[in-house]
């Protein structure tokens, strides 16, 4: 329960106490802000307290986001202050210097809770764009009068709705999905239903769209077409829901991000069983759609991570961009070149119903990687000709997407007490270009010795020996260079591509589908570390990463154990080391993420690209 303290003499005919019920606060009145200061004192610490003023005219829905937004430690609309616990102190000290002014003679009564928002020393007041919904404090019956009256012109109600939708979205989201889910939404909001149950119910869908993938058959791959269409309309709907609601929570965000990636690789491994019934063995293709599309995400996290904060930070390049988003057809071509959630899913779902599973994954892989060229090209062109300078905390956000492990750790420390010691002198250029140019050498010796040496050679081993004394070269400094966002995507390339090359030269089955299932492991712990970053919670300990090995020691592991084993014990091996790896990382992630939403943590909510 929250608590609303009305400051001022009583407005006859007032809707207010009853809209500040209606968004769940138990109203209590105070004359003046002294009796508001005592009041507060006797709300219990652990509960979100609002100051508004008796003379409030507005829409509820001005109310609700003002005073009901999960994000923000203090808020503050015309004539309304909420604080959150965290902000608790700051109230009390702007009600006590309020007080002081009233007793002054330099605040009039009635205007309260505007002072307060003024005196409020937190470091953030968030004051929220309203746009045209009313918020305000009429000084007299003439203005409260107009007040009301552009309440009753302006519907709320259709505001509500239509910003209840992502203000950037692709092209199939905003005109295939969003104009229908936004009323499901809104049906949920009136039942009760919470975006984490919307969210929930979307990812049992996607399984039971796999689960009939998996028949392999015509009937079932369309009805795994169509319910993975109705799961991405539950996908859109949690989201939107969150936004009508005010929902939102860094336990939901981290479900919604997590979940969905869980629905796209358990439906590529439903296709992939579907396809086997009939006889095609289509594992390497699913495996590889799962590599990319998680390649592709790790590029747009270490570069949004690297250029979070930098300063200077401008380019020709990006200046272009801005350009052609000012021609609205420009705007719609360059989302659905990026292949983003909701086209890839469509095109996914028509594919499956109406071909095979490996025209889909054909697709899907050479959709993906244009996509991927057609990204990356343009970030790194933005990279070379941008003059940013990047932060500490970007540094140290790409140092923990790399997912080093203690043989990189090892390596690395000597360096950097050398280092420290002005023993490694660094060329200029070197400084800027020769992380992302190290990271890519490593990961290509270790792939291309594994492609070309038969199963069961050790020359994998040295290339994986190779890859482990290498990767720490690209740690050596802060990675602050214009291209150090690429050394997290080629040590993931570098990792998966190894895994999936040994497992596919095995050939026996179930090698592959055990790749699949500890590059699924993996994908999700380098997931987990992005969503811990962007949720300001940190990177995982260090514990775990060195539990799990690193993407060194992985990489390493799984070339001596195909170099040992014969094939089918590689399969078992491959199989236990993801079912290892999934168990610690689930468990400590999971334990983790239910701590911090039990403790109150900070609410985020993911307006981004669509991924």
């Amino acid at each position: 329960m929250s608590t609303a303290i009305l400051t001022g003499q009583p407005v006859p005919g007032s809707s207010l106490e009853g809209d500040l019920r209606s968004l769940g606060f138990d109203v209590r009145v105070a004359t003046d802000a002294a009796d508001a200061e005592t009041l507060l004192a006797a709300v219990p610490a652990d509960q979100r307290v609002a100051v508004v003023d008796t003379r409030f005219v507005g829409h509820v829905h001005a109310l609700r986001i003002g005073l009901t937004d999960p994000r923000f430690d203090a808020s503050a609309i015309p004539g309304a202050v909420t604080v959150r616990p965290a902000a608790r102190s700051a109230l009390a000290r702007a009600l006590h210097a309020a007080a002081g002014d009233a007793s002054n003679g330099s605040v009039v009564v009635g205007i309260v809770a505007d002072r307060v928002a003024e005196l409020l020393d937190t470091t953030e007041l968030h004051r929220p764009d309203l746009g045209e919904l009313v918020a305000a404090v009429p000084r007299d019956p003439q203005a409260r009068n107009e007040a009301r009256q552009s309440v009753v012109a302006i519907d709320d109600e259709a505001i509500r709705l239509r910003t209840a939708v992502k203000s950037r979205d692709g092209f199939f989201t905003t005109y295939c999905i969003s104009p229908y889910s936004r009323y499901i939404a809104r049906w949920c909001a009136r039942r009760g239903l919470t975006p984490n149950q919307v969210t929930t119910a979307s990812l049992f869908t996607a399984l039971i769209a796999a689960g009939c993938a998996a028949t392999g058959t015509r009937a079932g791959f369309v009805a795994a077409g169509l319910l993975l269409l109705f799961s991405f309309v539950l996908d859109c709907t949690d989201g939107q829901l969150a936004r009508y609601s005010l929902q939102y929570s860094t336990l939901g965000a981290w479900l919604d991000a997590t979940f969905d990636r869980a629905k796209e690789y358990a439906y590529y491994a439903g296709l992939a069983l579907g396809a086997a019934r009939g006889g095609d063995d289509v594992w390497a293709l699913a495996l590889g759609a799962m590599i990319l599309q998680t390649c592709r995400h790790v590029v747009d996290f270490s570069f949004n991570e690297a250029n979070h904060d930098a300063t200077a930070n401008t380019s020709p390049t990006a200046a272009l961009s801005d350009k052609l988003d000012s021609v609205g057809w420009t705007v719609w071509v360059r989302r659905m070149i990026v292949l983003p959630i909701g086209e890839r899913w469509a095109m996914i779902a028509v594919l499956t119903a109406a071909t095979t599973p490996r025209i889909t994954f054909y697709a899907l892989l050479i959709g993906c990687a244009l996509a991927a060229t057609y990204t990356t090209a343009g970030r790194v062109l933005r990279s070379l000709t941008r003059k940013a300078q990047r932060t500490d905390r970007a540094a140290q956000a790409l140092a923990d997407l790399t997912d080093s492990g203690p043989f990189a750790a090892a390596l690395t420390l000597p360096r950097a007490r050398l280092r420290s010691r002005g023993g490694t002198p660094t060329a200029p250029g070197a400084a800027s270009l020769g992380p992302a140019y190290v990271a890519f050498a490593a990961g290509a010796l270790v792939v291309l010795v594994s492609w070309l040496a038969p199963y069961g050679s050790w020359w994998p081993v040295l290339g994986a020996a190779g890859y482990v004394l290498l990767s720490p070269v690209a740690l050596a400094r802060p990675l602050k260079g214009a291209l150090d966002w690429l050394v997290p995507p080629f040590f993931r390339a570098a990792e998966y591509c190894t895994v999936l090359i040994l497992a596919a030269k095995a050939e026996v089955n179930g090698a592959l589908p055990a790749a699949f299932g500890l590059v699924a492991a993996v994908a999700y712990h380098h997931y987990d570390t992005v969503y811990r970053i962007r949720g300001n919670t940190g990177a995982p300990p260090h514990w775990l990463v060195r539990a799990i090995g690193g993407h060194e020691g992985r990489t390493l592991l799984v070339t001596v154990l195909a170099a040992l084993l014969a094939a089918t014990d590689f399969t078992f091996a491959l199989a236990a080391l993801a079912a290892a790896v999934a168990l610690v990382v689930l468990v400590e992630s999971i334990r983790f993420w239910v701590t911090a939403h039990r403790r109150g943590a900070p609410a985020v909510h993911d307006e981004g690209e669509p991924a």
